[in-house]
């Protein structure tokens, strides 16, 4: 950077030089010193500005987050035979964990894996170092007590945990999620104050980490320490880095993770969340195609889709039914249609129209029926779909209305459909204050 800047002020140097000699030349006849010092003082902080946001870019850039490369996995060393340690290694390792966390966290894992076996590795340390130097497949369980708060890589340690797991090993780790951290927020101070300082509080913790610009420099000045993490963006992390969610369990202020090894992801990239989001939808011919909308969910929450649908079921209106996923913010956004106001882009581009069905993930896409798949094969999905005409409660439900819309297209025509149900639509909104959940 240095060399750019003694750069620039040479070339500033010579302009105002060649700006002032031309003034000499002509007498100063028709110029103002005032006006040309502005205007070179005005391309001046132009080109600074470009000049930090240059570096600024290059910077943000040269994260340490990079892509990691799924390293080839060697033939399954085979485990030492699974031993239980002796009573005074038990009592010893007992104590250790009590030194920092309750007793209850120790019977939760004695309930979830073979805490007192020698093929049991534990430990508390944000060094990824005391991971890696573990030899391959040497354990069948590693936990680590110590917070994900407080360690700068949480990818890269569960890639490195992942790459010493053999197939289907246990990874148990523990964070203080977002909720417990507000409520410590709110607690220790009087409302107005605790919620103004929680404002700064989230766009300092939440906000900042998860911008491109801003990322690799809130971490260097944090160094990854006392960050804020949901219960959503943790165990999506876990699924992303290719880990199966076992069980969750909160244990006084902390919330434990026990998750099986299922895969190693071929390249686990640097992922950042910005306001806008591209989401993929199956459109026309079953292509799928980037749907623009509004961030209303916690980061990686794209990758517990399967999770959430395994584990809780679907509300009316064939919504997840205590979906983690949406903040809260999220979720006024969404009652509102306010996250979707982006599509708008689509309908510019042509992948989607102004009546049609939902664009839906290739996931909710499967729970429909073939018969569905196929009529859906033939249109382009809507900004408003027929969900809104009749206000369906399930999935079954939902699937008939859609069958409705698309056989009246096939028999009437696209255009009278979309005119009729267009109207259904502002019917059901403006007169039976029909809102989105």
């Amino acid at each position: 950077m240095g060399r750019d800047i003694l750069r620039l002020l040479i070339a500033s140097a010579l302009l105002f030089g060649l700006m002032c000699g031309y003034m000499a030349l002509m007498e100063g006849r028709n110029f103002s010193i005032w006006v040309l010092l502005t205007l070179w003082l005005a391309m001046l902080g132009v080109s600074v500005v470009f000049l930090i946001f240059k570096h600024a870019y290059r910077y943000a850039l040269d994260a340490d987050d990079t892509p990691i490369e799924a390293p080839k996995r060697t033939p399954q060393a085979v485990l030492y035979p699974a031993q239980q340690l002796r009573e005074e290694d038990k009592q010893a390792l007992r104590e250790s964990i009590l030194d920092f966390e309750q007793e209850k966290v120790i019977r939760y894992l004695e309930k979830s894996i073979d805490l007192y076996s020698t093929n049991t590795f534990t430990l508390r340390s944000s060094d990824l170092y005391n991971i890696k130097k573990l030899p391959n497949y040497r354990f069948d369980a590693i936990v680590n007590f110590m917070p994900l708060n407080h360690i700068r890589g949480v990818n890269k340690l569960f890639t490195t945990v992942n790459d010493k797991l053999p197939d289907n090993g246990i990874w148990v780790c523990c964070y203080e999620p977002q909720s417990v951290t507000k409520r410590n927020i709110l607690n220790r101070f009087p409302p107005v104050i605790g919620w103004m300082y929680y404002v700064v509080f989230f766009c300092y913790k939440r906000v900042l980490p998860k911008m491109f610009m801003t990322s690799r420099l809130y971490f260097d000045i944090t160094e990854g320490k006392h960050r804020v993490l949901s219960k959503a963006e943790v165990m999506g992390r876990l699924c992303y880095c290719g880990f199966e969610i076992i069980d969750e369990r909160k244990k006084g202020d902390l919330n434990y993770v026990v998750a099986r090894r299922k895969f190693r992801p071929e390249i686990t990239a640097r992922r950042l969340y910005g306001i806008l989001v591209k989401l993929n939808r199956v459109g026309k011919n079953g292509k799928l195609f980037k749907v623009y909308k509004f961030r209303t969910m916690h980061p990686y929450s794209e990758f517990l889709q399967a999770y959430i649908y395994d584990r809780y079921s679907l509300q009316d209106g064939g919504k997840f039914n205590h979906d983690i996923r949406v903040t809260t913010l999220g979720r006024l956004m969404r009652k509102y249609w306010i996250d979707e106001l982006p599509m708008l882009l689509n309908l510019l581009k042509g992948n989607m129209k102004l009546v049609g069905v939902r664009p839906i993930s290739q996931h909710y896409y499967s729970l429909y029926s073939k018969k569905l798949q196929e009529q859906r094969m033939y249109h382009k999905p809507g900004l408003l779909p027929p969900f809104y005409a009749d206000m369906p409660k399930t999935l079954d439900e939902i699937q008939e209305s859609e069958i409705r819309y698309l056989t009246m297209c096939e028999e009437k025509g696209t255009l009278v459909t979309d005119f009729v149900y267009f109207w259904k639509i502002v019917y059901t909104i403006v007169f039976k204050r029909a809102r989105s959940k």
